[in-house]
């Protein structure tokens, strides 16, 4: 099984500026032999303050989805979804639906997406042990094929951290795991109206992550990331990707 690089920005922004994180992202992964799926929200649904920007929204999204498939055949989408009656009309459309972690425990969701003949993406919520993956995964029979993200931990106000032996729990566990190492650096609602974060500190857990054993990194990216209209502190830059795929091909052992 490749190693998983799921890579680009937080929200859709545009067709054109998709397209230019995916390119970058698909050829830096492609190229030392990572199997690459591109991430990108359609609606993000949960953020801090009623007025923060949410995305280009599901329709105009699905269009764009269908221009990227056609100009790029071969390429592999994934997405979020927040309620049951979006999953009919992005299956056909995406490889990958992903669960977000506030919603990891909504069992009418979760059968919904594993119905839907992609591979399911489940985000660990930030408030769920390592253990309790077992009862989301009791909710996913029949799926194509189900992954389990962890995206650190609430610690305390305003901060999470990442603890190590979780992607180690999971793995004995039998099931797929990715390391989201991007929302792991994420301070929720740090900046009062918008979540802070710290982007130099992927790397480093990328590295260890990587030493765990993961099946692969889930990461966004962003080409002006302090300029991004969401999460942008915790977002990677062009050369920040670069690198840590460089250090992830150094540290994989198949």
């Amino acid at each position: 099984m490749k190693f998983k690089i799921i890579a680009g920005p937080c929200q859709h922004e545009s067709l054109e500026h998709s397209l230019e994180v995916m390119d970058f992202c698909r050829t830096a992964s492609y190229h030392i032999g990572f199997d690459f799926y591109f991430k990108t929200s359609f609606d993000k649904a949960n953020r801090t303050s009623i007025h923060g920007k949410r995305g280009r929204g599901l329709e105009q999204t699905l269009i764009d989805f269908a221009e990227m498939k056609s100009q790029f055949p071969k390429l592999k989408i994934l997405t979020d979804v927040h309620e049951r009656d979006q999953i009919k009309k992005i299956a056909g459309l995406v490889d990958v639906i992903q669960i977000p972690a506030f919603l990891c425990r909504q069992t009418d969701l979760i059968r919904e997406a594993c119905d839907s003949g992609c591979v399911v993406n489940i985000k660990k919520g930030q408030f769920l042990s390592p253990y309790e993956v077992d009862g989301i995964i009791s909710k996913t029979e029949g799926a194509k094929e189900v992954w389990i993200t962890e995206r650190g931990t609430s610690f305390g106000y305003n901060n999470l951290v990442v603890d190590m032996r979780s992607l180690h729990i999971m793995k004995e566990a039998g099931y797929t795991v990715i390391f989201d190492a991007t929302h792991s650096v994420q301070q929720p609602g740090g900046k009062g109206s918008s979540s802070g974060g710290n982007r130099d500190h992927v790397a480093p857990l990328c590295r260890a992550a990587v030493a765990v054993g993961v099946d692969g990194l889930f990461m966004e990216v962003h080409n002006d990331p302090d300029n991004a209209p969401s999460d942008g502190p915790n977002m990677l830059t062009f050369d920040m990707f670069k690198e840590v795929m460089r250090e992830t091909k150094a540290r994989y052992v198949h």
